[in-house]
């Protein structure tokens, strides 16, 4: 059974997965946000070369793989982190000339790796649990290769001649989840018995704090959030970056000024509220940080629209909590989610899954049943354990 699963190759997770947008590492933090508002996708992937010149040229055709790499990844929520420090909101203007290199400086190395197409799921799978979380794939169609040649230079998806798509960690755990049944008895193991309750990718501050604009930092790069907490440690929101990837730039300074639980609110309601705009321009006003208050006066509110948060929870039992504490049913939604996801130590694996698939989240909070928070699972948790059975059964 192990064998049928082994037998495939990253290819075949990649049907039907669009070509990567790309960026140049030449490029700067603005031409960084500009693409992202133009592709409409939550990350660009960021290239070692120019790809509109020397990667996509005729006489490029041989050149050496190892010219032109993927280095890296940028969102939305990176440059809003970026332009949300003290210096950047003296002057934005300047800082979105900075170099985008800047904004993969601040992250660890190996998020992002190369992987051909015949290689195995098993190489893919031991790639993300060494801590890459996107893996660059080639795209290769053989009726379509003399098509591809022959494209403009100024295509941003060619690199080598060739074009590329992601593979994520949601699309190892997809796959997984597809043929669950062949790794029994371990999905119905609870998360607590599996030991997958992980403390430490996660960042938790309170209420009234300050934002934390580090924290918000490490959680993206951790692909997890910020956990707001209530005076006895149990869970009423988060800060989430995928969230702050459907936002205006211009919520930098709110992070910036507001607390934990004022952010929280100013992000989860569509257009902010009015009340927090105000007291937003009030403590750059305060801070005599001009510039910024002049960019949300140019360009404030939110891009996307989304609902009231409440929690969802997806458990054997399906229920949860919202932020009154009372019990409230699972709720999934379509599209960008505000809802805090989570699940509790006795839920079984596969329902954890199903439950952070659905949600299209790389991790589910766990909260004891009175909603004290105890830690997340993570899609490389689940891929460890899952990578565990399979050692057992091969």
């Amino acid at each position: 059974m192990a064998a049928s699963i082994l037998s495939h190759e990253v290819s075949d997770l990649c049907l039907g997965k669009p070509a990567l947008s790309s960026l140049s590492v030449s490029a700067t933090v603005g031409e960084a946000l500009s693409a992202l508002k133009r592709f409409g996708d939550l990350f660009l992937s960021v290239w070692s070369c120019d790809q509109h010149h020397r990667c996509n040229s005729p006489r490029s055709i041989k050149v050496d793989f190892a010219e032109c790499k993927c280095i890296g990844k940028v969102c939305l929520a990176d440059v809003i982190c970026f332009l949300s420090k003290e210096e950047n909101l003296k002057n934005p203007g300047k800082a979105l000339q900075e170099p985008v290199s800047l904004l993969l400086n601040s992250k660890v190395s190996g998020l992002v790796r190369h992987l051909e197409p015949h290689a195995s799921l098993l190489e893919a799978i031991d790639l993300i649990l060494e801590g890459a979380q996107n893996l660059v794939i080639p795209l290769h169609n053989p009726f379509t290769r003399k098509k591809l040649i022959s494209k403009s230079t100024a295509n941003s998806t060619l690199h080598n001649n060739r074009e590329y798509c992601w593979l994520t960690q949601e699309d190892i755990v997809r796959y997984l989840l597809n043929s669950i049944g062949l790794f029994s008895p371990t999905p119905n193991h609870t998360i607590e018995s599996l030991n997958i309750i992980d403390t430490e990718s996660f960042f938790t501050v309170h209420y009234d704090d300050p934002a934390a604009l580090p924290l918000i930092s490490q959680s993206l790069v951790k692909q997890t959030s910020v956990a707001i907490l209530d005076a006895d440690g149990k869970l009423i929101g988060e800060i989430s970056p995928f969230t702050l990837n459907f936002c205006d730039e211009t919520v930098a300074a709110a992070i910036a000024t507001l607390s934990a639980g004022e952010l929280m609110a100013y992000i989860e309601c569509g257009d902010p509220p009015e009340d927090l705009i105000m007291l937003v321009k009030e403590r750059l006003e305060e801070r005599n940080l001009g510039p910024a208050l002049d960019l949300i006066e140019e360009e404030s509110g939110i891009l996307s629209s989304s609902s009231d948060s409440s929690y969802s929870s997806s458990s054997d039992e399906e229920f949860g909590m919202v932020r009154s504490g009372r019990i409230a049913g699972n709720s999934a939604r379509v599209g960008r989610s505000t809802e805090t996801i989570v699940c509790y130590p006795w839920s079984s694996l596969v329902a954890v899954m199903i439950q952070a698939l659905s949600h299209r989240s790389s991790y589910t909070w766990v909260i004891e049943e009175d909603g004290t928070l105890v830690g997340g699972v993570t899609f490389a948790g689940m891929i460890k354990v899952l990578r565990e059975r399979l050692r057992s059964m091969v």
